[in-house]
């Protein structure tokens, strides 16, 4: 069990969420578990895109469709899945919970997709010779089968990721929750390292050990959590009169998220601001080699700039539950508007690109760690997941558009990846100055020491 108990049995300092009481030991033993799980989930989030970048590039596949499968898929299926999901777990009830069901459903379906991936190239050699002279080729051979898994692996991992983090909302106690985030961003940190320095190297010659490993440890570590961590009670919703219909349940649904302009502005403002970190993320590995750097350097660097950020992980979860995950938003977007400014103009030597994507790694970090609970500061407790699947929407929707449009600059350009950082230093802006309008709002519903989410 993850160490909820009674009031009776906790004499010493507890922690509550909802009906859940933790002891001391009861927290350890649920970070525990649910850390197990942010490993196993790591691991498959670390090796999938970059294993995937090597793949695609392997079979001559364009900066344009990179973007689209890589970019465009995974933010469609969350676009079109992130808010149905969300909607009915919020209401969802069963002897499991309302979270679990979701995650023991789509956890072996991620699983066996993500291995399939790595027998894509040999499937796609085996069909191009079975078709023979009607073949289109190996390429589009590979490209076929490798868009059939993918789809099917994103959309497991959409529904998982919107059911997790609802789940960590609903069994991590508010006080703790910005420095549990800390330790969470720790762990991918490390598993990242570990694979950048480690096995990125080797991606283009063991892809598919890579695959098989990578998904047996998510399979595994991130069902056990799932059979481990327990749920509280929930307020019985009254199911008595007839059944909600679908229509119904959209116009409630935006209204509910899409009518107040305090939720419009903090969804846009969120939006921009992870879009910001995306376009140099999404073509780093291109940009590298466009300066002379190689795979296996790239990944050292990668590792050290994972390295930087995991020693100040836990320091950034602890800032935030002090000053607020909006002003670490703020913070962290200014100096990466000035980073990337910096950078579109003067990063063409290995050298500078060392700097810059170590830096860039950091202030991404630091955004993420500190706004990882920002979602659980600042949305109704009770529809946390319905207002996280609108944010997720919005996200989704920027997300969707950016890398094909990132992509076909880039071809258009000749492959000028330094125009990544230039893209990256306009957004950063603009999300900066929506976080600003977000925390003014934040500021009138009561603030840091009485904030009431409208409803």
């Amino acid at each position: 069990m993850n160490g909820p108990e009674s009031p009776q049995s906790t004499p010493g300092k507890t922690w509550r969420v909802g009906t859940l009481v933790y002891s001391t030991a009861g927290l350890a033993v649920l970070f525990s578990w649910l850390l197990i799980g942010d490993f196993a989930w790591n691991a498959r989030e670390r090796a999938v895109t970059p294993v995937t970048q090597v793949l695609l590039k392997k079979f001559e596949v364009s900066d344009l469709m990179i973007g689209f499968l890589i970019g465009s898929v995974p933010s469609a299926m969350g676009m079109l899945l992130g808010p149905v999901v969300g909607y009915r777990s919020d209401r969802f009830r069963s002897r499991w919970g309302r979270r679990i069901p979701f995650l023991l459903v789509t956890t072996p379906v991620a699983t066996l997709a993500m291995i399939a991936l790595g027998f894509v190239p040999m499937g796609a050699r085996w069909l191009d010779a079975a078709m023979g002279t009607q073949s289109p080729g190996l390429n589009v051979c590979f490209l076929g089968l490798f868009a059939l898994f993918w789809i099917l692996f994103e959309v497991a991992a959409v529904i998982g990721n919107a059911i997790f983090g609802a789940l960590i909302n609903d069994v991590v106690p508010a006080a703790v929750i910005g420095r549990f985030f800390g330790l969470f961003r720790a762990i991918s940190l490390i598993v990242g390292g570990l694979f950048n320095y480690f096995l990125l190297g080797k991606a283009e010659d063991y892809f598919l050990t890579i695959f098989v490993v990578m998904g047996l440890i998510y399979g595994v570590g991130f069902g056990l959590m799932c059979l481990k961590v327990k749920e509280g009670e929930y307020p019985v919703i009254d199911d008595s009169g007839p059944r909600e219909g679908f229509r119904v349940a959209v116009r409630r649904y935006c209204r509910e998220c899409f009518t107040h302009p305090y939720y419009l502005w903090l969804f846009g403002a969120w939006a921009l601001a992870n879009l910001a970190f995306n376009p140099f993320y999404t073509f780093s590995l291109f940009y590298a080699r466009s300066v002379g750097m190689s795979l296996d350097h790239f990944g050292k660097f990668g590792a050290l700039s994972l390295l930087c950020s995991l020693v100040i992980s836990y320091p950034i979860g602890s800032l935030s539950d002090r000053i607020h995950p909006l002003r670490v938003a703020m913070i962290s977007l200014i100096l990466y508007m000035v980073l990337a400014g910096w950078a579109a103009l003067f990063v063409r030597t290995p050298g500078a690109f060392a700097f810059a994507f170590i830096a860039h790694g950091v202030l991404a970090g630091v955004f993420l760690t500190g706004t990882a609970s920002l979602g659980q500061r600042l949305f109704p407790q009770v529809s946390f997941a319905q207002f996280a699947s609108a944010a997720a929407l919005i996200n989704g929707l920027f997300l969707m558009t950016m890398p094909p449009l990132m992509g076909a600059w880039l071809d258009a350009s000749g492959n000028a990846y330094h125009l990544t950082f230039a893209a990256g230093a306009v957004i950063a802006a603009l999300a900066a100055c929506g976080m600003f309008v977000v925390l003014r709002y934040y500021r009138r519903l009561g603030g840091d020491k009485a904030y009431a989410p409208p409803e």
